[in-house]
């Protein structure tokens, strides 16, 4: 019986040796570790214990090698701006490498990191302070991901960086500062199995050289904001597997080919600020699974295709500032339930817009102004809850005013209201069905400018707490600027230039809470727009984009019949940038 005792109490220790011979780290790496943690200015880690198994961002395998070293978003500083150490080439069994989201400053160490991690399979520097070039190639052939991206490398993409990239699914190298063409062996057989490429904000400029139509497992391609130029390549529609190309703000032309159609599964097209001409595909409708088209901004011509409609699980119509036109009454939403942005703004469009968009429940954002439309405001548009962004500027006239305030103050959620140069010559609404107003409580940001508009300054403005901006300049406005405007606490940009207004500069607009005080301002902060605004600070400045409700804090008062002087108090609006009085300066919102 004793013997049976003592023969157990033997196999448990000897248990206890083998289970810590599994999970004890082996010590030349330990030391490599301890080496690279020396390089380090800050923060310290808290790498003490013998087993560095159980260290923080460490992770080892059966054998005690060491597999995974994850540290992202630690701060992590290097003293000297040398990176890597060589003591991470010693880390052989590596499979997955994160320091991603650090502060990691210095030039990639090309012939120790890449050279020495045979057996690599992730690896994420991206954001970090990294510069140089990209060596000549992986540093493994398992390697499946990389993630470089918003770093500070430069040069080209080596046409031989990817000649051992039999795994690699997923290459980022976004907002760097790379140059050079987009490497066209980058769908060579030995990558084919390729998911997910992103050049995005780079310097990359020529064409797009043929050979995506290789990539067969292609999901994802995005190279916007560079300089690339030509057509796109005719056998990039042969990567059927395609679910997003993404190729904004570069100088791509020519017409989009019909072999797009190819791409049934895209669900995702954004080829906007591009010179791109021509018509639209007419069997575009093909693609029924795209839910973001964003084609603005370029030279597009012809009217939609009705097979558009077809496109059920559309979410995002964006075809502004291009050449095309056609009747659009012509065209039925009904079929577009998930449709919630319709960006249609700078075309030729005309006819009346068809009630169908109406049926569109779940649209938050519809801009049309800058055509040729007949768009009236119809009690239906209520139907619309989550609408938060609506301009129909710049079309044909609409008829009254009143009728149409009285039913878009009922818009719940609408936060952005442009309707410039939509009326001809009728009054200010300001009766008795205004009297009991209580609607615009969301509304941020109200335009009627250009509408030849007169009567006085409507009382029940002064009831929207949450207007940030209001323009009512180019109308015939008469009588003097209300003191109540002076209470609106989140009033910050005003303008009523070229009007009839008479009187004082009224001191309690030098009491603008906005203008005063910058903690009032910090206070209300940014209002994301379901569409993004375009501002132009001078006449011969290009416009600029903001997806936010962007006005300088200004108050614009000039061509008018005001006299008296200034009051003193002005002084109190320390935020304030501008303030004229008289026709001395030029701007332009293009909303």
């Amino acid at each position: 019986m004793a013997n049976t005792f003592l023969f157990f109490l033997l196999l448990i220790f000897s248990s206890n040796i083998i289970f810590e011979n599994i999970y004890a780290c082996n010590q030349s790496e330990r030391r490599s570790l301890l080496s690279f943690s020396l390089t380090l200015s800050s923060p310290l880690l808290n790498w003490t214990s013998a087993d560095c198994c159980n260290w923080e961002g460490i992770t080892c395998n059966q054998g005690g090698r060491i597999t995974h070293l994850q540290l992202p978003s630690k701060g992590l500083k290097l003293k000297e701006g040398i990176f890597l150490s060589s003591s991470l080439g010693n880390l052989t069994h590596l499979t997955h490498l994160n320091l991603s989201h650090n502060s990691l400053y210095g030039s990639l160490d090309q012939t120790e990191l890449f050279l020495s991690l045979n057996d690599l399979e992730i690896l994420d520097l991206s954001y970090n302070l990294l510069f140089g070039v990209l060596p000549s190639s992986l540093p493994s052939s398992h390697i499946r991901m990389v993630d470089l991206s918003s770093n500070r490398l430069h040069g080209a993409v080596p046409s031989s960086f990817f000649q051992q990239a039999w795994n690699l699914t997923s290459f980022n190298v976004s907002n760097n500062t790379f140059s050079g063409p987009i490497p066209s062996s980058i769908c060579c057989p030995s990558s084919s199995s390729l998911r997910h490429l992103d050049f995005s904000f780079n310097n990359f400029k020529g064409s797009i050289s043929s050979g995506l139509g290789k990539c067969s497992k292609l999901q994802v391609f995005r190279a916007g904001r560079n300089y690339l130029s030509g057509s796109l390549p005719e056998d990039m529609f042969n990567s059927t597997t395609l679910e997003e190309i993404s190729l904004p703000l570069n100088s791509l032309n020519g017409a989009i080919s019909d072999g797009i159609t190819n791409l049934t599964n895209l669900t995702t097209l954004d080829l906007s600020y591009n010179q791109l001409s021509g018509v639209l595909p007419l069997h575009l409708g093909k693609l029924s699974k795209l839910k973001h088209i964003l084609l603005d901004f370029n030279y597009l011509e012809g009217s939609l295709p009705l097979s558009l409609m077809n496109c059920t699980n559309l979410v995002e119509l964006r075809m502004g500032t291009n050449n095309l036109g056609g009747d659009i009454s012509m065209l039925n939403f009904s079929k577009l339930s998930q449709l919630r942005k319709l960006d249609l703004r700078k075309n030729n469009f005309f006819g009346i817009l068809p009630r169908s968009i109406y049926s569109c429940k779940f649209l938050k954002a519809i801009r049309l102004n800058y055509n040729n439309l007949e768009v009236q405001i119809h009690p239906e548009i209520l139907s619309l809850k989550y609408l938060s962004f609506l301009s129909f500027g710049w079309n044909k006239r609409l008829t009254n005013v009143t009728g149409a305030i009285t039913i878009l103050m009922s818009c719940k959620r609408l936060a952005y209201l442009s309707l410039s140069s939509s009326f001809l010559g009728d009054e200010m609404p300001n009766g008795v069905e205004m009297v009991d107003f209580n609607g615009f409580q969301n509304l941020q940001c109200l335009c009627l400018s250009s509408c030849n508009l007169s009567g006085i300054i409507p009382s029940w403005l002064s009831k929207l707490k949450k207007l940030q901006v209001l323009d009512l300049s180019h109308n015939r406005i008469t009588g003097s600027i209300p003191s109540w405007l002076g209470t609106l606490p989140s009033l910050y940009y005003l303008s009523m230039r070229f009007n009839q207004l008479s009187g004082e500069f009224p001191k309690e607009l030098c009491t603008l809470p906005m203008l005063v005080s910058g903690q009032t301002a910090a206070q209300v902060g940014r209002v994301y727009l379901e569409l993004p605004i375009y501002y132009r600070p001078r006449a011969d400045a290009a416009f600029l984009q903001y997806n936010y409700l962007f006005f300088a804090p200004y108050i614009y008062l000039g061509h008018n019949c005001l006299s008296g002087n200034i009051p003193i108090e002005i002084g109190q609006l320390q935020l304030l940038r501008l303030l004229t009085t008289s026709p001395a300066t030029f701007q332009t919102l293009d909303i």
